[in-house]
């Protein structure tokens, strides 16, 4: 059995003038791997946030100051942000055919980005991204594996984790387990039921666009009029899942000064031929569930952390698109020697 070739590795091919695989101190590629060099700006933070209406405070250049006990110097990078210039250069390793020709042939559909964010990025910080070439398996089942890593200048690691193609997710998570049922469209927006939440957006070509040039990445490998190319990337979709959240914790009356919230890890999983059936215009279902503890969790925040699911919905039929579990800890969980995580 075997799937159609991936639109991307057709009309996407890598660019050898693309700013993330320059030559020089911005970028480089080293044996089969791809690093990107350089350092984000406020700019950058505004067309990310703007582009998926995340109002944390952690990320406004005037509000971050209200913040109670606030550790961090300035506003911080978002975490989907690092997470989508990490998607970006996979996009542009040198045997990104090869993955391509595999995942056809392994019906390798659904894409994992698994993440843990180890410490904040700030606007000025130099950071080294680096994704490497894919390892490819097929037993015991068949699969694509990159490793991950953002590090700044000195080596203090940001973000860390691996991208995943595989046939399924391990753990999937659909409609059933929330208490809405098809057609999504007959709800409300901001419809809450049963500590469920649904938020609706809508696909946008320029909100994508400027998504991607805030994190640091070409939109023309995406999106092209003149071509005819429209490819959303794997994780704007799931990006607009922290604006539902956010809302969602606003609605049940949280004080996002008194107890802000940070990521600590992000799995995402990803229907790739699903998002790249998207297109302008269409509706975004976003379900998210009120955070809960999270069980067992390791790490110093032990106990307090918390985790909530989503899922993310497109068009009229209902096409399933993403699934998320994203894991959060209390601000005043977090080691004040390290001040890790990431804004939610």
């Amino acid at each position: 059995m075997s799937i159609p070739p991936s639109r991307r590795a057709v009309a996407n091919p890598p660019r050898a003038d693309s700013a993330a695989i320059a030559t020089g101190a911005e970028g480089a590629r080293d044996r089969g791997s791809v690093v990107r060099r350089g350092c984000f700006e406020q700019i950058h933070i505004d067309a990310a946030r703007f582009a998926t209406d995340d109002f944390n405070p952690f990320h406004d250049p005037d509000k971050w100051r209200r913040i109670a006990n606030n550790p961090f110097p300035g506003p911080l990078v978002l975490g989907f942000q690092l997470e989508a210039l990490v998607e970006n250069l996979i996009l542009h390793l040198p045997d990104r055919a090869a993955d391509e020709a595999f995942a056809a042939e392994q019906v390798l559909v659904w894409t994992q980005y698994d993440f843990t964010f180890a410490s904040p990025l700030s606007p000025g910080d130099r950071f080294e991204a680096s994704v490497r070439a894919g390892q490819r398996k097929r037993a015991p089942a068949p699969t694509i594996v990159h490793r991950v890593l953002i590090r700044t200048e000195t080596r203090r690691p940001v973000l860390l984790g691996s991208v995943r193609r595989v046939t399924e997710p391990p753990h999937p998570l659909t409609m059933r387990e929330t208490p809405f049922t098809s057609p999504l469209r007959d709800y409300p927006d901001r419809f809450a039921s049963d500590g469920w939440f649904l938020k609706r957006k809508f696909a946008s070509t320029g909100h994508a666009k400027n998504f991607l040039a805030g994190s640091l990445a070409r939109p023309a490998d995406w999106f092209d009029e003149l071509e005819g190319r429209v490819s959303f990337p794997d994780l704007f979709p799931p990006a607009l899942l922290s604006c539902a959240l956010l809302e969602q914790a606003h609605a049940c009356g949280h004080d996002f000064f008194r107890a802000p919230l940070v990521y600590t890890t992000h799995r995402i999983n990803v229907h790739r031929q699903a998002v790249e059936a998207l297109r302008s215009n269409e509706p975004i279902h976003l379900l998210v569930r009120a955070p809960e503890p999270a069980h067992g969790a390791g790490g110093s925040s032990g106990g307090e952390r918390l985790k909530s699911l989503g899922l993310v919905y497109a068009g009229q039929e209902d096409r399933l698109l993403a699934q998320a579990e994203v894991q959060l800890a209390p601000l005043a969980a977090v080691p004040p020697s390290s001040a890790a995580g990431s804004p939610d």
